[in-house]
């Protein structure tokens, strides 16, 4: 069957591209896409196409690149050997932005660039297809508050209110933190981060937040701090915000390190720097990796039904599949109030509004 997909030519260039898509092979299922998320930060550096030579982007991207990793669809057909999923399942998967899409979930030996474990999640009868397209970045997030090894009252900032600073939020309200103090130059984002657990809201670059965070903190300084931005001149303000022996995890991954500079600190303060990637997941529960991806999509799911997350208040822009030039080439301009960007693959024969 023809199979439309959104691919970035060249840089600052989207398109709408067609190809053939078969029956599944060994292992596979076919799925009919219903929502994707698009990953602002991700995917615009992607289209940006500004790399430093010898970073991840560098050697990751190459036009025409297909983009998109945060899907849901509905299965079409399953190969024999497939077990656990059936015609008419819905499945959150980081599948590319696509109509129609094969997705590799057994068979390791034939892997594509993420681990079997982590293709594909039934989603269940309670969670909307919208909101389980954001199962991939609450993974990522997930992950990020348990690489901060974080207790129960400890205060945290989170510097950078986009579409992971958002879930970050939500992650330390459930684990219990004191305080959360969310950083940002803009008020609708920070007003989100408020609505769904931030304590303390600072509307301003993080370079000039350290005052009232000692302030707030009595001069203590901050357990830890999640830089989410990925710009390079929010390293070294981060650090700063740190206690002694704090904890900065990076969940944006700057493309241009040259730019990067650690500034003061980190070596009197004997801080931790830790990075989080969204593949640094185990394929298999055990004993000693007992958050696999499985459990975590579990638990953000958990979280959904029990009203102790809300991502449906984070969706800000749904778009047909074929506005995906004016999406993209629109937040390449001005993404100040684009959260959670939606493509409704249901409206491809007609355009969308492009607000919800």
């Amino acid at each position: 069957m023809k199979s439309r997909y959104i691919v970035f030519p060249a840089k600052e260039q989207v398109d709408l591209w067609e190809e053939e898509v078969g029956a599944p092979e060994a292992g596979e299922i076919l799925c009919q896409a219903e929502r994707s998320l698009l990953s602002i930060g991700t995917e615009l550096h992607c289209l940006r196409g500004q790399f430093d030579p010898g970073t991840n982007w560098y050697d990751w991207v190459r036009y025409p690149f297909r983009t998109g990793y945060s899907m849901v669809g509905r299965v079409l057909a399953v190969a024999p050997d497939v077990e656990g999923i059936r015609e008419g399942d819905r499945i959150a998967s980081y599948a590319l932005h696509q109509q129609y899409y094969k997705v590799q979930v057994a068979h390791p030996e034939k892997r594509y660039d993420i681990p079997v474990g982590i293709s594909a999640a039934v989603v269940p009868d309670r969670i909307s297809s919208e909101e389980a397209t954001w199962r991939s970045l609450a993974c990522t997030t997930q992950s990020a508050v348990r690489r901060a090894e974080f207790q129960f009252g400890e205060s945290a900032a989170v510097v950078g209110l986009g579409i992971l600073g958002q879930l970050v939020v939500q992650y330390l309200a459930a684990a219990g933190a004191r305080r959360i103090i969310a950083i940002d130059p803009m008020a609708s984002r920070l007003q989100l981060a408020q609505a769904n657990g931030a304590t303390h809201i600072l509307q301003m670059p993080v370079g000039d937040a350290l005052a009232t965070v000692n302030d707030l903190t009595d001069g203590w300084g901050l357990d830890a701090v999640f830089e989410v931005t990925g710009h390079p001149s929010a390293l070294a303000p981060s650090v700063q915000l740190l206690r002694r022996l704090g904890r900065l995890v990076l969940l944006g991954d700057t493309p241009i390190p040259t730019q990067q500079t650690l500034g003061p600190g980190v070596v009197f303060k004997s801080v931790s720097i830790l990075g989080i990637h969204g593949y640094q997941v185990p394929d298999k529960k055990t004993e000693y990796t007992p958050w696999s991806v499985d459990e975590m999509t579990d638990l953000f799911f958990d979280y959904l039904t029990r009203g102790r997350m809300n991502v449906q208040s984070l969706v800000t822009h749904r778009y047909s599949p074929l506005q995906a030039a004016d999406a993209y080439l629109g937040l390449l301009r001005d993404r100040s109030s684009a959260v959670g960007v939606i493509f409704d693959w249901s409206l491809l024969g007609g355009a969308a509004n492009g607000n919800s």
